[in-house]
C-alpha cells in the first residue's frame, strides 16, 4: 500500500517533517524531546508512505494539538490532575503514533498488502478519538462516569465517560476514518471498498479508546494527593507540591503506556477485520 521508496521522496519527507515540526515547536504543541520524537515520526511516514500517509498524520496532528490550545479556562482543574500539560514530549508523541510509525516501516515489506495501511489509520483515529474525548469532554455540562462502578466522579478522572467525551471520540475517529477513506493509496480501490475500510478504521478507532478508558478505570496507576484531597497521575508531586502517594494501578501502567495500548489495540482490530474482510 506504500508507494515505493524514493531518495527524493524521502528527501521530501525529511523537509516537510522538520518544517511542521518547527511550526508546531514554535506554536508550543511540543518541547524538545517531542520535537525530536515527531521528527523522526514524520519523516518515516512523510517519507515512506508519501502523501497519503501524510494526510491522516497531519489530521491527527492538527487537530488534536488546536484543540489542545482551546477552553483552557475550563480545562485548568483537569489538568492539576494530569501528569502532563499540553506540550507533548517525546513519550507522548511515541505513544500516540509509535504504532503508526512501526506500520509505515512495514509497508516496505509488506508492499501489496492492506494490512500496514490499516494499522497506520486504524492507530491515528484511536489517538485522535482519545485526545477529542480528552480535550471536549470538558464541555459536558455534568460530572462523567465511572467506567467501573457507574459513580459520578470529577472531570479528568481516569476510565470516567460522559456524553459530550463519548461524541467527540466518536467524531475524532471519523475524520480519521474519513481522511483516510478520501485519501486512499491505491487509486483503482472502489468507492464501496472505501466505505468498508473506513467503517473498519472507525469502528476501531472507537475500540481504541474504549480500551484506553477501561485500563484508566482499572489498572493504570493513580495516586492522591493528601493536601489537596483529589486523585492524580502526578508523582513523586503534585500541582501544589505536596508528595503524592499511589492508591490503585500497577506502577509502570502511566497514561503513555494506556495510550500505547490504545492505539496499539485499535491496529491489532484493524488488522484482523482486514484479514476477515479480505
Amino acid at each position: 500500500m506504500g508507494v515505493p521508496l524514493s531518495p527524493i521522496q524521502l528527501i521530501f519527507g525529511v523537509l516537510l517533517a522538520a518544517l511542521v515540526v518547527y511550526a508546531a515547536y514554535r506554536a508550543r504543541s511540543l518541547d524538545r524531546s517531542g520535537a525530536l520524537a515527531a521528527f523522526l515520526l514524520g519523516a518515516v511516514v512523510f517519507g515512506i508512505g508519501g502523501f497519503c500517509w501524510a494526510v491522516v498524520l497531519l489530521t491527527f496532528f492538527i487537530t488534536s494539538s488546536g484543540l489542545s490550545h482551546l477552553f483552557r479556562v475550563k480545562k485548568q482543574k483537569v489538568e492539576e490532575q494530569a501528569v502532563k500539560g499540553g506540550r507533548r514530549d517525546a513519550w507522548q508523541v511515541g505513544a500516540n503514533g509509535g504504532v503508526a510509525g512501526l506500520a509505515a516501516l512495514l509497508s516496505l515489506v509488506m508492499p501489496g498488502s492492506v494490512l500496514p495501511w490499516l494499522a497506520f489509520a486504524a492507530a491515528f483515529a484511536a489517538a485522535n478519538a482519545d485526545t477529542w474525548a480528552t480535550e471536549l469532554g470538558v464541555l459536558n455540562r455534568s460530572w462523567p462516569r465511572r467506567l467501573t462502578d457507574w459513580k459520578r466522579v470529577p472531570p479528568g478522572t481516569s476510565g470516567a465517560v460522559s456524553l459530550a467525551g463519548t461524541l467527540a471520540a466518536t467524531g475524532g475517529a471519523l475524520l480519521v476514518a474519513l481522511m483516510a477513506a478520501a485519501c486512499w493509496p491505491v487509486v483503482n480501490t472502489s468507492f464501496r471498498e472505501k466505505l468498508v475500510w473506513g467503517l473498519v478504521i472507525l469502528l476501531a478507532g472507537v475500540f481504541g479508546s474504549l480500551v484506553d478508558s477501561l485500563l484508566g478505570a482499572t489498572l493504570q496507576v493513580i495516586y492522591w494527593c493528601p493536601a489537596c484531597e483529589k486523585e492524580t497521575e502526578k508523582h513523586p508531586l503534585h500541582s501544589c507540591g505536596k508528595p503524592t502517594r499511589r492508591v490503585r494501578g500497577w506502577g509502570w501502567l502511566n497514561n503513555d503506556v494506556v495510550n500505547l495500548a490504545c492505539t496499539l489495540s485499535a491496529a491489532l482490530l484493524a488488522c484482523l477485520l482486514g484479514l476477515l474482510l479480505r
